[in-house]
């Protein structure tokens, strides 16, 4: 199990870890400018390895007719969240579709899969979160789900992107653990109060807004003291923003 090193930047709201934006590694490509806060590829960073099973949150700017080849993963379970744009997935076990913001998929690595993700736009630049969060076990068979999950539509709500069990139409995830969208409009709030000993991370997808008074803007990361309720807060003359909050063992 890995976790949050307490080197990253402390602010204003007690029992809250802030690590920044700007303190995320960077790999910038032709066709990609991908922003990372833990550890990936070549970024390597020992106090930022991950958060509990969390291990990647990938923040990913893919041009125009760019993408991943087809490249193999195993023992990992993948979520990867739309942002803005177009997502054309392909995977060894068959599946292929084109995901678009509000979107989301999980996959179920396993034993080992094959995927490509590419932008099938020639026009248009495409967004994604990639999330990978450890399994509860290695050799699992190799799995995919995808979920219009649309927090837009039901802003000032969590609305669940992955599930241990599957509930209220959210993906199942093979670990305890659990992932949320929110999006709030100015003047909205929205409170999370986890159980004891729980752990939450809140990353912020885009917008500017408070979490119990820390004001925090578009790809920081916060971890929150386990146990501990917190709440979002857009101000009223403030913009629109967006969040996901993962809540974890």
């Amino acid at each position: 199990m890995t976790s949050l090193h307490t080197s990253v930047e402390n602010q204003r709201g007690e029992g809250l870890t802030i690590r920044r934006a700007r303190d995320r590694g960077r790999t910038q490509l032709p066709w990609l400018d991908g922003r990372h806060t833990f550890s990936f590829g070549r970024y390597i960073d020992r106090e930022h390895m991950g958060f509990r099973e969390l291990r990647v949150i990938n923040d990913d700017r893919v041009a125009p007719s760019g993408g991943f080849a087809t490249h193999p993963h195993e023992n990992m379970e993948i979520v990867t969240y739309v942002v803005s744009g177009a997502l054309a997935h392909r995977d060894s076990t068959g599946n292929g579709s084109t995901l678009r913001a509000g979107d989301a998929q999980r996959m179920t690595a396993g034993t080992g899969i094959q995927h490509s993700e590419f932008n099938p736009s020639g026009s248009e630049p495409l967004r994604l979160l990639q999330i990978w969060i450890f399994p509860e076990r290695d050799g699992l068979q190799p799995g995919y789900e995808e979920r219009r999950i649309g927090a837009a539509d039901r802003p000032g709500e969590l609305v669940p992107v992955v599930t241990p069990d599957g509930r209220d139409g959210s993906m199942k995830i093979h670990q305890d653990a659990s992932i949320f969208a929110a999006v709030l409009r100015p003047g909205q709030s929205i409170s999370h109060e986890p159980g004891a000993d729980r752990h939450t991370w809140v990353q912020v997808v885009r917008g500017d807004l408070t979490v119990n008074g820390a004001a925090i803007s578009e790809g920081d990361g916060v971890a929150v003291e386990p146990g501990a309720s917190f709440t979002l807060a857009v101000a009223q003359e403030g913009g629109e923003s967006e969040v996901l909050v993962f809540d974890l063992a």
